[in-house]
């Protein structure tokens, strides 16, 4: 097992490969910022100038907001032609944009349920990258269950004033604008509402929660007594439900592309296990499930884009388990392969980073516990799991 263990490129007869080489030529001619590298979905603080900056060039040269209508300076992408440009943009070890929340999930959320006077004001400044927004949906106590949302937004004269908490907020410290779910009127899914919430607007209250692997990604975000205007609702009172499900799924398109990463972080793992002296024929064997796995996925993810499933779609919370789980499988070999070098590294060791990170990934995005319980009811049509309740 000596070289790469494994790349992934496009598949025979891809229909989508002039475009594939499309973006591959670009992606190799694109003027890069110097500090630019792929941090994912969301950036640290640290990452937005140079992220801010990609976004410009991405919407300059037409590759900024692929599946939006032409119309608000999109290319009305297909979902294949979305996942190829994932894919590219993770081997060539750059983001596929500043952020997941305002191209994905915000400006989409605007285009269906806002008014044309909000889609005016925020859908620009989204594509070009000057605007980042936040997704403010998670609470304390109201994680996976959103129909448990506590924050209250209260309609006065002159417009709305919230009150609550929100967690588990990515990007919330570097973000222009969030994207607010709070409870407008009674118990359950009618009493929701969103709104948008400028993130500097008094009683706005960020807080960074420090990660396992030493970054900041998420935050807690505190609402206290927060004035918003009557044209922050976005859709109807009482809509909350609906359009937060609309959000939801989005960044599951661009799964596939981690099989770029993973078969680089396979590549890596077999290098510091030869250099230990510690890659033995049970480490080997190992390492080609993990491969096996992780083509697995990648041709998962080609059948469901397909297929033509939508990001909502049974075959999409497949993906997202496999995806989770793999990734926590190589974080925690590459510990095994670097031996007793994991318990300490000056430089930020990559695996033991990923390590860290891969732990965090079944949780984050809807946890593996959930994404189970889904195809258990929807695809094997088993009952629902008893609640304490009942």
């Amino acid at each position: 097992m000596d070289g790469p263990v494994g790349e992934a490129g496009a598949l025979p007869d891809d229909p989508a490969e002039p475009f594939r080489a499309e973006v591959r030529e670009w992606l190799r001619t694109a003027p890069r910022p110097e500090a630019l590298h792929d941090y994912g979905p969301t950036p640290t603080v640290a990452d937005i100038p140079a992220g801010r900056e990609w976004q410009h060039t991405l919407a300059a040269c037409g590759f900024a907001c692929l599946h939006w209508p032409v119309r608000w300076g999109g290319r009305d992408a297909t979902v294949t032609e979305q996942a190829v440009f994932a894919e590219e943009a993770a081997r060539a070890s750059v983001p596929r944009q500043l952020n997941i929340v305002g191209p994905d999930l915000a400006g989409p959320v605007l285009m269906a349920f806002g008014t044309e006077a909000q889609c005016d004001r925020y859908l620009p400044r989204i594509r070009t990258g000057d605007d980042m927004w936040c997704q403010l949906f998670s609470e304390p106590d109201a994680g996976s269950d959103l129909a448990a949302v506590r924050t209250r937004a209260r309609r006065v004269d002159g417009g709305w004033v919230v009150d609550g908490q929100k967690v588990w907020t990515s990007g919330g410290d570097g973000a222009e604008y969030g994207l607010l779910l709070a409870r407008s009127g009674g118990p359950g899914h009618g009493g929701l509402s969103v709104f948008v919430v400028a993130m500097n607007s008094p009683g706005v209250t960020v807080r960074p929660l420090l990660q396992m692997d030493g970054e900041s990604k998420f935050n807690e975000v505190f609402l206290s007594g927060v004035e918003l205007p009557p044209d922050a609702l976005v859709g109807e009172e009482g809509q909350g439900w609906r359009v937060a499900t609309a959000t939801l799924g989005r960044e599951r398109l661009s799964l596939g592309a981690n099989a770029v990463g993973m078969f680089h972080a396979l590549d890596d793992l077999v290098e510091a296990a030869a250099a230990r002296g510690r890659l033995d024929d049970h480490l080997r064997g190992q390492v080609v499930d993990l491969w096996i796995r992780t083509w697995l996925l990648r041709a998962t993810w080609e059948r469901a884009i397909a297929e033509g499933a939508e990001p909502g779609a049974p075959s999409f919370s497949v993906l997202k388990l496999l995806t989770s789980e793999t990734h926590r499988a190589i974080g925690d070999l590459g510990v095994e392969a670097l031996g007793p070098d994991a318990l300490w590294s000056e430089d930020g060791e990559p695996l033991v980073h990923r390590m860290l990170v891969g732990h965090a990934q079944t949780i984050l995005g809807g946890t593996s516990e959930i994404q189970r319980n889904i195809l258990a009811e929807r695809v094997l049509g088993l009952p629902r799991e008893p609640t304490r309740s009942s």
